[in-house]
């Protein structure tokens, strides 16, 4: 029946009886890594998406760590304490 998957997270109206448009990012651990919801008046960000989507492949591949707007190849960073206070030294413009 309508909005079953749309009620699991949390996009479905029910007065309109349609999903409100919405995008998830789910791991193969089925951990929601990233959520978007927009209403119609706003569209989606196809590029955005693929980004994200291969950021979060570098994340579980290397466990390194990216920033804002990063793409394949940019500069990436290890998490540990030695980097507490130190990350914009690495990725300031």
């Amino acid at each position: 029946s309508g909005g079953r998957i749309g009620s699991v997270y949390g996009v479905y109206d029910e007065g309109a009886g349609v999903d409100i448009r919405g995008r998830f990012l789910i791991d193969p651990d089925f951990v929601i890594r990233a959520m978007e919801v927009l209403t119609p008046e706003v569209g989606r960000n196809p590029d955005e998406l693929l980004r994200q989507i291969k950021a979060f492949q570098h994340v579980r591949e290397t466990g390194e760590v990216t920033p804002s707007a990063w793409t394949p190849g940019d500069t990436t960073l290890k998490p540990g304490p030695d980097l507490v206070g130190k990350v914009w030294e690495i990725w300031k413009p």
